[in-house]
């Protein structure tokens, strides 16, 4: 999908990429069902442009499958029923193998894997924002700021590499997946991320030492996060994973960032920030020593 108003790239880049933020933003202020059905025209687009580009590479995982598994996840993660994701995923598993034993293609193996991977990398990693969004304990009511706050560091991440890398940049990062990173680039990512999350984490009471935590660990796994999908497209010898998102490319390759971040962020909050009760018995344990 092509589009053309006599604009630039960069301002196409900038109209899509405000409009995008803008849906996005209100969706997770909004919460419920809202977020909810964000997320399943994200998943959806996700999947279909992961599956395309594992075609390219020869495998031929089945969307199906992965559709109905992420549904089945939603649902899941909707209604907070932690205690069946290993269950879903176990039959969802079988699932894979039945569909290639009846109905599948060669590579056999390749095309069981790749659709396993595909529903927890498209599906399960993504639907953590829910959990994340409805984060709560008897100090914070919600998620919402530290949605934002790994959201801001993300965004910064990219600002960060972009400007330092281009600027600054000489030494490669990873030059057989993604040439154009530098090492530079990705310090210039950290640096705005730890800026970002400090200011945010400011606003929301956590501390300074939690906020350098959760800006380092947003930026590394958003840059861990960029470089897998490129590892996927340059394996596979596709330039982008689409072209729905003028400016942008597809959904996968303005996500790539957040698929590692937003789980890593909210087991961090969850288990660390908002202080759970096997947290305080460690710390307990630990003043007890000393």
């Amino acid at each position: 999908m092509k589009l053309d108003l006599g604009l630039n790239k960069n301002a196409i880049r900038m109209l899509t990429g405000f409009i995008m933020g803008t849906i996005v933003m209100l969706c997770i202020m909004a919460g419920g069902l809202v977020l909810l059905g964000l997320l399943a025209v994200v998943l959806a687009f996700v999947s279909r442009e992961y599956v395309k580009i594992l075609n390219h590479k020869g495998f031929y995982p089945s969307l199906k499958v992965i559709y109905i598994t992420e549904a089945v996840l939603a649902a899941i993660v909707y209604f907070e029923r932690f205690d069946l994701v290993a269950a879903t995923l176990t039959i969802c598993a079988m699932a894979s193998f039945m569909w290639v034993l009846f109905v599948g293609r060669q590579p056999y193996i390749a095309n069981v894997a790749t659709t396993i991977f595909g529903m927890v990398y498209c599906g399960w990693f993504p639907l953590h924002l829910i959990f994340f969004r409805n984060l709560h304990n008897g100090i914070y009511d919600s998620g919402l700021g530290f949605v934002v706050l790994m959201i801001a560091s993300v965004i910064a991440t990219d600002v960060g590499c972009y400007y330092v890398g281009s600027k600054w940049g000489k030494h490669k990062l990873a030059p057989t997946v993604s040439p154009n990173k530098t090492i530079e680039g990705a310090l210039g990512g950290v640096l705005g991320s730890v800026i970002f999350a400090e200011i945010f984490g400011l606003y929301l009471g956590i501390g300074w030492f939690w906020s350098l935590v959760a800006g380092l660990l947003c930026t590394t796994f958003a840059q861990i996060g960029d470089l897998c999908e490129s590892l996927l497209k340059r394996d596979a010898g596709v330039k982008d994973s689409g072209d729905t998102l003028p400016g942008h490319g597809g959904f996968l390759d303005r996500t790539d960032s957040f698929a590692f971040t937003i789980p890593i962020a909210y087991y961090f909050f969850k288990y660390f920030v908002f202080k759970t009760e096997w947290m305080t018995t460690v710390v307990d344990f630990v003043k007890g020593i000393f």
